[in-house]
């Protein structure tokens, strides 16, 4: 049986825990790192501030500093109960990261509802760098 990507991210959907635009300042005072797993030519279009980008494609390879990526990662992310915010655009990709690092042991992971279009929606700022 075979599923489609809607059908994956609803499945995610039911094994992680999504915050709403408005909570994610909550969480950062939590010292959650903030993660966009957004492409990078996305993450250069705008992304929250003080957001790391880790694209969704080497996501599980680089929170690992693993050998394919030369050992390069973040050192916020090598505290597996440190929380974790995950966004992308629109959601699907962050709750799909946050089911992999669940899965990878990583404890406090949530993922951003409605992604960097809800934030700003909801009035959040935007960097470009």
């Amino acid at each position: 049986m075979s599923a489609s990507a809607a059908q994956l991210v609803h499945a995610a959907l039911t094994r992680i825990r999504e915050i709403a635009a408005p909570e994610l300042q909550s969480w950062r005072g939590q010292c959650a790192v903030l993660v966009g797993v957004r492409e990078p030519a996305e993450y250069a279009t705008g992304h929250i501030e003080g957001a790391i980008n880790i694209p969704r494609g080497v996501l599980e390879f680089e929170i690992q500093a693993s050998a394919e990526l030369e050992n390069v990662t973040d050192p916020a992310l090598a505290v597996r109960d440190r929380p974790l915010v995950l966004y992308c655009r629109s959601g699907g990709r962050a709750a799909l990261a946050a089911d992999s690092l669940g899965q990878m042991g990583f404890t406090r992971v949530v993922s951003l509802a409605g992604g960097i279009g809800a934030w700003r929606e909801g009035g959040g700022a935007v960097v470009m760098r």
